[in-house]
């Protein structure tokens, strides 16, 4: 089946239905999903799975899982301040008015409406920084994209290409 579906502008050639549903040429998709409450000592906190699909011959992995908590993506931020020369954007908030003593389980920083919040200021965080590309190249967004573990004493610099 080859029905035409559109026209492409550039080309100004017929678009088939395969050539619309294809892979594109290169992609990124990171989701940060699946936020799981862990305890480590007396101390709580919330991881999130980092999920990478990916053709971009810059990763050495085509897709990859991780595990990371804020903390993580905090210190992905700081190394992408000092390290790379954009303009990093923002985390979501640390939230510390919900971790104060008082506050209800309902409102603190385990409630669902919260965790969901979080997690979505985080995707769209790392979605950005990811798509930037002279962040894409930087040691720090692989190792968090794809390592298990974070080495805090890495060398910090560019990756090459893994084609």
């Amino acid at each position: 089946m080859s029905e035409v579906i559109s026209v492409t502008p550039e080309l100004n050639k017929p678009q088939t239905l395969a050539e619309a549903y294809a892979e594109p040429d290169n992609f990124l998709e990171i989701d940060v999903c699946n936020p799981l409450m862990e305890t480590q000592g007396s101390k709580k906190f919330t991881t999130y799975e980092v999920k990478l699909k990916t053709n971009l011959p810059v990763f050495k992995s085509k897709e990859s899982s991780v595990r990371r908590r804020y903390s993580d993506f905090e210190w992905l931020r700081k190394e992408l301040e000092r390290d790379s020369k954009i303009v990093v954007p923002p985390l979501p908030s640390k939230a510390l008015k919900r971790q104060l003593p008082w506050v209800s389980a309902e409102k603190g920083i385990f409630a669902e409406e919260f965790i969901e919040e979080r997690r979505k200021g985080l995707e769209d965080f790392i979605n950005k920084v990811a798509g930037h590309p002279l962040a894409r190249n930087q040691k720090s967004l692989h190792m968090f994209l794809q390592e298990q573990e974070i080495d805090r004493s890495y060398t910090p610099g560019e990756i090459r290409s893994h084609s």
